[in-house]
């Protein structure tokens, strides 16, 4: 078959088997002459699977946006700031991992052999390489989805690739792909322009203590971001041929019996991930690994040879999505000013091409967590490019039996039921806030599907039935949460040992009664089959799910309780409202009741508004309180199983304090409606500006007594669409 024009996809004809099995580095390079420096130079370019674009030895851009085997995107870069009079080269160092799921990045679809896309360019033919002296390795004997630290001992001859008067005419000449050399995916007609805006980067430097280490030494030091950082970072030296450079990142300090203060350096030390360089021994060389690392501290560890080395700089270059904050919110307690801090420092570290549930172990997008931290975007930017991403991708992530992958993109499978619930939500949620009617249209189908697996897994009884189990001893993994009653059922209640989980039904329950809302929006006729559903398993889950004092146990004719079957009975009215409130009084004063942690608090918030106990809010704060007293700067995974310092749906306030201490929230599609109606709970005032996808809301509130006084300024046309309570 004929092949793609030239300046397209091009390949490296040096692959071996042995390429094939490890993840690897091939570097292109491109010459071309421009007589005038253009305003503007747009280069379109992707890779199978990513890139990093040098222009005259200037880092430019990296990419492409995170796709899968059904869609892959291409960028837009424009270049000309880079450009000069004269020669000019491109050099693109492109990723490839295998192609068996579990040897690579898990978030990362990958191809058969490294592939470069470009067009934009003069006619020229690309040079390449491949660099076998770098390598990238599993960070943990078992479940490992990074795997994007390195194990580095680059090639002498290949140092200053990137720059322009590299000589690479010992290269490789690259090989144009023909059409049948190229997966349909990559085809240049079916590449999809970003649908996100770049990663922004903020340059950052570190204080070296020392820059000479001398020959046949073993020095250390630790260098402090002062904050969790999720950045490139460049270490710069000279001389030392064949030191070993180890660098150490760490999001906090433990001690040998766990996590305190995350500062206690002196009782405790560093654990994380290392990245290892062996020192070529040049006039002036620079090690960046590839990928961008997490961190708070950082621990270099030098062991020379027989030369010196000197260490010259090191900085890092902050990345992550170009979040734009516009909502600002102060309360009458201090306290949470420094929570809302954290909390969106949080919500930056888990926005890059995708939203994460961790930077530092994972980076991938879970459903339970992207709908909190989708929300908390929108209460605070009215940003929903991110999520519509996610949305559209959760949708590719919809397997055979209705049931979609929790996290996605992924190129393995991870099921866990409950979480296509939170789903719908986040189509729920970007109906209330942007009132999209053909997204909504577009995803129906989805949640139809998703809907129909539970339904066509219900016992005779009508509860959903037992899906799945503990994780790693079952196909299907039923967490609800990292509560410390379950942490030896990995998150699953206990009670799922032994049959149905009753939140498994409340979660299908809650996801009934929003895609009714949604099938009502785009006039979709499956509303009422929706809602008979509810009402027949909110029946149900009355009558084999609640013991004999009122409370909803944890499966049917089980002991044990939780706080989270109260909450989300409340949330699906499967509780009277004195029911709830004397339920959910119960679960805070009294014992035995298997507490929500920070994963969950949203929806407890929730319940706690729904039912008056708004003040108890107080003391769930304490949690985060105790977070920045143990000095922390992002929120944990959670207090009981805190291995992640940065967990995204940890980011509560972000939401909170604008949507519900000031109460500017969407009550019709699109805000199309939208109330301001303040819940002060136990705070005396509070004050802000909430931005929304129509404009700006003010609002400032103080609570005399029984009375709360509140004022309210925004353009007349939000003016029209607003009511207050």
């Amino acid at each position: 078959m004929d092949s793609i024009p030239a300046m397209n996809w091009v390949t490296n004809p040096d692959w071996t088997a042995d390429d094939k099995e490890k993840a690897r580095l091939v570097y292109f390079r491109r010459a071309f002459q421009l007589a005038d420096i253009p305003e503007q130079f747009y280069l379109r370019i992707t890779a199978g699977s990513r890139y990093k674009l040098y222009v005259n030895g200037i880092f430019v851009q990296f990419g492409p946006a995170k796709g899968d085997s059904t869609l892959w995107f291409v960028d837009q870069v424009d270049i000309a700031s880079s450009l000069r009079k004269g020669k000019n080269v491109l050099a693109v160092s492109v990723l490839c991992y295998p192609t068996q799921g579990e040897q690579g990045n898990h978030s990362l679809f990958r191809f058969d052999r490294p592939r470069l896309f470009t067009e934009g360019l003069p006619a020229g033919e690309w040079r390449c390489t491949v660099e076998r002296g770098i390598a990238f390795y599993a960070e943990e004997d078992g479940f490992s989805p990074l795997q994007i630290h390195e194990k580095a001992a680059p090639s002498g001859n290949l140092r200053d690739w990137q720059e322009a008067d590299y000589n690479d005419s010992t290269w490789d000449k690259a090989v144009i792909c023909g059409e049948s050399d190229l997966p349909a995916l990559l085809r240049p007609d079916r590449l999809v322009d970003r649908t996100i805006p770049f990663m922004e980067r903020v340059p950052h430097r570190f204080t070296l203590p020392f820059t000479l280490v001398p020959a046949f030494s073993e020095v250390s030091f630790v260098l402090d971001a002062k904050e969790e950082m999720c950045a490139f970072v460049s270490l710069a030296l000279s001389g030392g041929q064949g030191t070993k450079v180890e660098l150490l990142y760490s999001e906090c300090y433990v001690t040998n019996t766990g996590k305190g203060n995350r500062l206690d350096a002196e009782h405790g030390h560093l654990e994380g991930y290392t990245d290892y360089y062996t020192v070529l021994g040049a006039e002036r060389e620079v090690y960046e690994p590839y990928w961008f690392r997490t961190f708070r501290f950082l621990k270099v560890m030098v062991r020379t040879a027989d030369q010196p080395l000197t260490l010259h700089d090191f900085t890092y270059e902050e990345t992550g999505y170009p979040l734009e904050v516009k909502t600002q919110v102060r309360t009458s307690d201090e306290s949470l000013h420094r929570i809302w801090d954290i909390s969106l420092r949080t919500l930056r570290r888990c926005m890059h091409e995708t939203y994460m549930d961790c930077p530092f172990y994972e980076q991938m997008q879970y459903a339970m967590d992207t709908r909190s931290q989708i929300l908390y975007t929108y209460a605070v930017s009215a940003d929903d490019r991110l999520a519509r991403k996610a949305i559209d991708q959760f949708s590719r992530a919809l397997r055979p039996d209705g049931l979609m992958n929790c996290s996605y993109p992924n190129v393995n499978s991870n099921v866990i039921p409950g979480f296509s619930i939170y789903y719908i939500l986040m189509v729920y949620d970007h109906m209330m806030y942007f009132g999209d009617w053909a997204l909504v249209e577009r995803y129906l189908p989805t949640i139809h599907r998703l809907l129909n697996f539970f339904e066509e897994h219900r016992t005779p009884d009508g509860l959903v039935a037992k899906v799945g189990g503990v994780n790693g001893k079952a196909p299907i993994w039923s967490f609800i949460d990292w509560a410390e009653d379950w942490l030896e059922t990995e998150g699953m209640p206990t009670a799922g040992l032994y049959g149905p989980l009753t939140m498994e039904s409340l979660l299908y329950l809650l996801g009934l009664e929003r895609a009714a809302e949604l099938s009502d929006y785009v006039n979709d006729n499956r509303a009422a089959d929706y809602r008979s559903r509810a009402d027949h398993l909110r029946r149900a889950i009355r009558e084999q799910c609640m013991d004999g004092r009122g409370m909803l146990t944890d499966g049917p004719g089980r002991p044990e309780l939780s706080q989270h079957a109260q909450v989300f009975g409340i949330l699906t009215g499967t509780l009277t409202m004195e029911e709830g409130r004397r339920n959910l009084l119960h679960s805070i004063e009294g014992e035995g009741v298997t507490q929500c942690t920070v994963a969950m608090c949203y929806y407890l918030f929730r319940a706690l508004e729904k039912t008056g106990l708004y003040e108890y809010s107080d003391r769930y704060w304490e949690i985060w309180r105790r977070m920045l007293a143990d000095g922390c700067t992002t929120c944990v995974e959670s207090e009981g199983y805190s291995r992640s310092e940065c967990h995204a749906w940890g980011a509560l306030a972000l939401y909170e304090l604008p949507s519900v201490i000031l109460g500017v929230r969407p009550t019709a599609p699109g805000y199309s409606a939208f109330e301001v109606s303040p819940v002060p709970g136990y705070l005396r005032s509070a004050s802000g500006t909430v931005h929304t996808p129509l404009g700006d809301v003010s609002v400032a509130w103080e609570k005399s007594g029984d009375n709360l006084h509140v004022s309210v300024e925004c353009e007349q046309e939000l003016e029209k669409r607003m009511s207050t309570k």
